[in-house]
């Protein structure tokens, strides 16, 4: 028997794929329907329905319901890490700006994602220690892009924070209130650097 079975329905016709089609399927759904919700308020008999399965069958790829949620928070903080890359083979000062740069571009075209990923993440297992372990990811990637003393590690991890809730608010306000984006890059590498220096 195939390991991806779905009941017809009289909307969606029967479909099967391999296991690994069908995870990112599921994982697609959840990083769609976490756009206009946290995480915990995810149904999974809403993704489920939306994948043409049954609720049983998801679990047959994502154990609990926790599995679940972890596995499109991932994927929902892999998909911003990449979003907020430096260019390669630039030098360590424009790897920071663009970090920078890239960081409130995310925020501001994604902020309800944002925030729905970053601050409605509940009881869940990944929790605060999901989003501590994106900020420490984004503050490795910079360490690694700037040649930062990895020592510093910890610095560059507070100030990851600040640069977030920096964006959230510039994002947040009307376009009329903002200061122009290059002047908040430049005080956010400003900041980093003052920091460093310290």
């Amino acid at each position: 028997m195939d390991a991806d079975h779905t009941a017809a329905s009289p909307t969606r016709p029967r479909t099967r794929m391999s296991q690994d089609e069908r995870r990112r399927q599921l994982l697609g759904i959840g990083l769609r329907m976490l756009v206009e919700k946290p995480i915990q308020e995810l149904s999974i008999d809403d993704v489920a329905a939306q994948a043409g399965i049954s609720r049983g069958l998801l679990f047959h790829y994502f154990p609990t319901k926790t599995d679940y949620y972890d596995a499109v928070v991932g994927a929902a903080l892999r998909r911003v890490l990449r979003n907020i890359e430096p260019d390669e083979d630039v030098d360590a000062a424009t790897a920071l700006l663009h970090f920078v740069e890239r960081f409130y571009a995310q925020i501001e075209r994604r902020r309800e994602f944002y925030l729905a990923l970053v601050f409605g993440s509940g009881a869940i297992s990944v929790g605060g220690e999901g989003i501590e372990s994106h900020r420490m990811t984004v503050a490795r990637r910079i360490v690694e892009a700037t040649d930062v003393d990895p020592a510093m590690i910890a610095v560059v991890h507070g100030w990851v924070a600040y640069v977030e809730d920096r964006a959230l608010l510039w994002s947040g306000a009307v376009e009329s209130a903002r200061a122009p984006i290059e002047d908040e890059v430049a005080h956010c590498s400003r900041a980093l650097s003052a920091l460093l220096a310290s």
